[in-house]
């Protein structure tokens, strides 16, 4: 099961919910690192170090750090959807399709309304 690390812009509600689905979640005020406008690249290191993938939907600067420092434990890049619930069950099944986050991108999109 993957270990991972929220920044600040994941709701808490999707946080949540991925903890009812079983996952290691980490925010960054529980770290005691929100509300200090780290860089995005500074959040990346923290969450490497930790051994956890970064939670976010950062996605345009997470997917360039991506592409810099491929060397990380995951990141997992996300599309706002405001029902928390079906968000956190598609990042449970991307993340779920994966063995091992080291160095991985995933992307969670939000389907597209019809």
């Amino acid at each position: 099961m993957w270990q991972i690390y929220s920044d600040e812009n994941v709701p808490l509600p999707v946080v949540e919910e991925l903890r009812r689905l079983g996952y290691d979640v980490l925010t960054m005020y529980e770290d005691r690192k929100a509300n200090q406008s780290l860089p995005d690249d500074q959040v990346l290191t923290l969450a490497t170090e930790k051994q956890r993938a970064v939670l976010t939907t950062n996605r345009r600067h997470f997917i360039t750090l991506h592409r810099k420092q491929p060397a990380h434990a995951g990141i997992i890049v996300c599309t706002f959807d405001p029902d928390f619930t079906r968000q956190a069950q598609r990042i449970a099944e991307a993340m779920d399709k994966i063995s091992s986050p080291q160095g991985q991108l995933v992307r969670v999109n939000r389907p597209a309304s019809t």
